[in-house]
């Protein structure tokens, strides 16, 4: 499992470390440019969640017809390109196109439905949480070195990393991910939109997984604001320096959290109960960074935050493959995470919005209120039940039969045309092999 997952881990925390290495950096070295204006800038900044959030859904789809591999190559070739555009910018409209043609990139659904294919469900849990994991490691190496590679060689510098990690995500690709099975699946008409919606359990994971990231967007904006400002709106008045004091423990715990929280969602089936519990630290949360008044207090908060965060992110990419039909988890994992970045861009316009012309207190008032109503709506989610998979040679099968195979506790069929193979997935507390070899054997 891990030989076939650390390459596709590796290649989406490469593409990430990219994008997070500029964040610290990125709105001083914009407002250098040509024609740049604050509003310009937030575009800029925001920009490449919105269309990641556009392109999310076609990506996704397009892997489900033509493959993931080709998927992922379109991705990382737009990615280059749009990564060399930015490192060679001179205004803050060239920049600006830079970061929009980075998101149009958008293979964050396709790398975790290749897992999918490639690691089989009992092993899936331990597959997202690495992935996962790796993204985590990515961020805090990137907020990091960001600002330190910035300062000796130039802000251009990170662009042109990027374009250099995007190249080697390629070599990866090619040398290193084995290409997944071909399956044909027993549904003949095209995933659409509606449903996925239509699915109770797909649609709460869409709305978890988007409530999940925009709330993280919320908060990068809001701890270094409430931690450095020294006006009104916070007492704290840390310096920059100090900003490793709350991140460096606040990573910890969400990392140490991370494993557990997974052992229990994925081997225990209780994965309804760890989202709940996480929105109820995400409350906690922002109850405590809201109103606080000593700088402990605040750090408390972000450090529940970070935990309920990284309690959830092993698990969601899982969910929402589990529930997902074979022929739909491109689709569902692109609707979800185009969701998800669509949440990230209003996530940073509502923050922002809300330090302008309120105050922290009033702002926390709201997150509480919407993440209570979230708290709520996530009970209606179910745990997804138990299934096995049946392996038979096709040669042994009857076509006829199988096409013909159906029963209340027989969840779907399908065929591994490259290990020629009738797959049936089946709930084993519910009946046994025998039966349904008996449905369909020659």
């Amino acid at each position: 499992m891990f030989k076939t997952v650390l390459p596709l881990s590796a290649i989406l925390s490469l593409r990430f470390f990219g994008l997070f290495l500029v964040l610290p950096v990125l709105s001083v070295y914009g407002l250098t440019l040509q024609g740049a204006t604050p509003l310009l800038i937030g575009i800029t900044v925001g920009g490449y969640a919105l269309t990641q959030a556009i392109f999310q859904l076609p990506f996704g789809i397009m892997s489900d017809r033509i493959g993931r591999k080709p998927t992922i190559l379109v991705g990382l070739v737009i990615f280059l390109v749009g990564s060399i555009i930015c490192a060679t910018s001179n205004d803050i409209y060239m920049l600006m196109f830079g970061r929009f043609l980075q998101g149009t990139g958008a293979i964050g659904a396709v790398i975790p439905a290749m897992i999918s294919d490639l690691v089989n469900e009992e092993q899936r849990g331990k597959a997202m949480a690495l992935m996962g994991g790796s993204i985590a490691i990515s961020f805090a190496a990137a907020m990091g070195l960001g600002p330190v590679i910035a300062a000796t060689f130039g802000l251009a510098s990170l662009f042109w990393i990027t374009a250099v990690l995007a190249l080697a995500s390629m070599i990866i690709l090619f040398t290193k991910v084995p290409t997944p099975p071909r399956i044909r699946h027993i549904y003949h008409s095209t995933t659409t939109t509606r449903d996925i919606l239509k699915d109770t359990n797909l649609l709460n994971m869409v709305i978890i997984n988007g409530m999940q990231k925009g709330l993280m967007t919320v908060a990068f904006v809001l701890i270094p604001v409430l931690l450095v400002g020294t006006d009104t709106i916070t007492g704290f008045e840390w310096t920059t320096a100090d900003l490793w004091k709350v991140y460096l423990p606040a990573l910890v715990a969400g990392l140490l959290a991370m494993g557990p929280a997974a052992v229990f969602g994925e081997k225990h089936n209780k994965p309804k109960q760890i989202f709940l519990i996480s929105i109820t630290l995400f409350i906690v949360a922002f109850a405590l960074m809201g109103f606080a008044t000593q700088g402990w207090q605040f750090v408390a908060g972000v450090v529940s935050f970070f935990i309920a965060f990284n309690m959830m992110e092993p698990l969601v990419q899982s969910m929402i493959s589990k529930f997902a039909k074979v022929h739909q988890k491109g689709a569902a994992l692109g609707m979800a995470n185009g969701f998800a970045y669509l949440m990230t861009f209003i996530g940073g316009i509502v923050a922002g919005l809300a330090l302008q012309y309120s105050t922290k207190e009033i702002l926390s008032i709201g997150l509480v209120i919407v993440s209570t109503l979230w708290l709520l709506w996530t009970m209606k989610l179910s745990n997804p039940i138990r299934f096995s998979h049946l392996y038979l040679p096709l040669e042994t099968v009857d076509q006829e039969k199988l096409n013909s195979l159906e029963h209340e506790h027989i969840a779907e069929w399908y065929i591994n045309e490259t290990e020629n193979l009738a797959v049936v997935k089946y709930q084993k507390e519910m009946m046994d092999e025998e039966t349904i070899k008996a449905k369909i054997v020659k």
